[in-house]
């Protein structure tokens, strides 16, 4: 029986060794130390054996049964390492080709507004326009017909701002119809620009922030007329909220122009069972506008025997909202990670 298990430990040895796959190593396992296997066939034999051999012989069966499993182990370890290695270079990627990166950072819903309305008026002959944020009293007011005593420069409705050095007021400006003074008095006209921006007032709730922006249009030209800004507005509500919309005209009072006017559209939330928007009136207000003032013309040194012009201003973030459903102003600056991605358009589109 000693010959049978040394002859035995040789052969399945041989076998692992010869195996090149973990199904043929788990073959020889099986033939091996199986119930059925070699081993077991053995060592039933062991009761014809002489009583003093054994145990000898159990302590042999015993040896070669750790030394075929260890054997095992390493062939198997061996087998694993070169199948996944055979995988990896079957299933290798190569990274050296171009991939489809995904779409980084998104357009706000201001700035698409923003970008929308520059193209809508650049489109209609209104080149862009921009100015300083901090302004000096004059180009914030004085130069705009807003005397001294007026309630927009109380300290409810302005951020001063300290003196500059000649003792000047200094303000963050209140709106952007401060740049069309800057643009106009080094210029003669023709005049056309917009000049879109952040503005600043001391103001927060639901529809109003500290920080918000405004979009300004100027035509300073011989012959301009009241029925040439009324056909403006119009086309741009037309374009802007991409629908035909009823347009009115209502007078109102601004220092800058004269006659002044609120222009309100059509609602476009509307429905059979009422509206909370426009609260069933049918109609939204949308901007200001009306004819320059004459003496916002002269302040500028432009002759107003010979020319007109008028002006219209808006709130970017009111036009953004009723054109993109958002119902609370805040939400713009909340910077709320839901909000974004519902809202904003990915950016490169």
């Amino acid at each position: 029986m000693r010959e049978q298990l040394e002859a035995l430990k040789v052969e399945s040895l041989t076998k692992l060794s010869a195996a090149s796959s973990v199904e043929e190593l788990e073959a020889v396992r099986v033939q091996t130390l199986g119930k059925k296997g070699d081993l077991t066939k053995i060592l039933r034999g062991l009761g014809k054996v002489d009583p003093k051999e054994r145990p000898k012989l159990g302590v042999l069966a015993n040896e070669i049964k750790v030394e075929f499993n260890q054997a095992l182990e390493a062939q198997q370890s061996v087998l694993k390492k070169s199948a996944m290695e055979a995988r990896l270079k079957e299933e290798q990627i190569d990274i050296t080709l171009p991939g489809r990166s995904p779409a980084i950072g998104s357009i706000h819903p201001i700035s698409r507004a923003l970008d929308e309305l520059t193209t809508i008026f650049t489109h209609m002959g209104f080149p862009p326009a921009t100015g300083p944020e901090v302004e000096n009293d004059w180009y914030n007011f004085g130069a705009l017909n807003i005397p001294a005593d007026h309630p927009a420069r109380e300290m409810h409705d302005t951020f001063y701002l300290p003196p500059a050095h000649d003792g000047g007021k200094r303000v963050l400006r209140t709106h952007t119809s401060s740049v069309q003074v800057h643009f106009m008095e080094n210029r003669q006209p023709p005049i056309r620009m917009i000049a879109p921006g952040k503005v600043f007032r001391c103001d927060s709730d639901i529809t109003h922030t500290p920080m918000f922006h405004q979009i300004e249009g100027v035509l300073v030209d011989e012959g301009v007329n009241f029925g040439q800004l009324k056909g403006l507005i119009e086309t741009f509500l037309h374009r802007f909220f991409e629908r035909e919309l009823p347009v009115r005209f209502r007078p109102s009072f601004f220092p800058f122009t004269e006659p002044s006017a609120e222009a309100d559209m059509g609602c476009i939330f509307c429905d059979a069972k009422g509206c909370r928007i426009c609260k069933n009136t049918g109609w939204i207000e949308i901007l200001g506008c009306g004819m320059i003032h004459p003496n916002v013309l002269k302040n500028v040194d432009i002759d107003t025997e010979k020319y007109s012009g008028f002006a219209f201003g808006m709130g970017v973030e009111r036009l953004a909202m009723l054109k993109y459903g958002i119902n609370d102003l805040r939400t713009f600056f909340e910077n709320d990670l839901r909000f974004l991605q519902r809202h904003a358009t990915v950016g490169g589109e």
